[in-house]
């Protein structure tokens, strides 16, 4: 009779542990659900995994894992080699989405890195200067709390023709232009993107910054 009292103890001991387990999910309450949506290091084909530039990714967009927003990486880096080819003054290839962001899960607006094969500078008109900052890195970069644009050179490895390249990264809505970090943000984002581009492509001569972009004085 005692050990027939135990076995039952004990099965009823391991029926609430169960019980327990399975209320609880086993690891915290999330029924050991997969986090949505990728961290910084690991999206877009990494070009923001330098922690500065993930720090500054996940500052932008006020969260840390992202969710891919129509992105043509392929498409954006054929258009820019098709570009190496001679076309027309009055020929302006469109910016292709080269990497598209938001947060996971929803919620607020993400990021859009586009690139295109830009004509001859200067590329920031002195109506727009007051109201953007300027930084140090390829042929021009500047940006506002709402959109950076970086132009660089890139001497492609065959044809051996230099084009210009354009990276835009426009940022979410709303950001006000009272926020000082918000330029630099994006301008990094701008500059770690481009050094990604011109890696793929095979740019010599890039003149591209490492980490953050440094503010142009005066």
């Amino acid at each position: 009779m005692r050990f027939g009292r135990t076995r039952t103890t004990g099965a009823a001991a391991v029926a609430a542990l169960a019980l327990l387990t399975g209320c609880s999910g086993g690891d915290g309450g999330d029924g050991g659900a997969a986090p949505q949506g990728l961290p910084a290091a690991e999206i877009c084909g990494g070009f923001a995994r330098e922690a500065p530039v993930a720090a500054a990714l996940e500052a932008a967009v006020g969260g840390g894992r992202f969710e891919d927003d129509l992105s043509k990486p392929d498409e954006a880096l054929a258009g820019l080699r098709d570009a190496a080819a001679p076309w027309a003054d009055t020929y302006r290839p469109q910016p292709v989405r080269y990497c598209g962001l938001r947060p996971a899960g929803g919620g607020a607006e993400g990021v859009a890195v586009e690139v295109a094969a830009a004509g001859k500078g200067p590329y920031l008109g002195p109506e727009l200067a007051p109201s953007v900052t300027s930084y140090r890195s390829g042929i021009e970069a500047f940006s506002s709390a709402g959109l950076a644009k970086l132009y660089f050179s890139c001497r492609l490895p065959a044809p051996a023709r230099a084009i210009v390249v354009q990276t835009s990264v426009r940022g979410p809505a709303g950001v006000p232009d009272a926020d000082p970090e918000q330029p630099t943000r994006l301008i990094t984002l701008a500059n770690a993107a481009a050094r990604h581009v011109s890696a793929e492509l095979g740019c010599a001569g890039d003149g591209l910054a490492k980490g953050v972009p440094a503010e142009t004085k005066g």
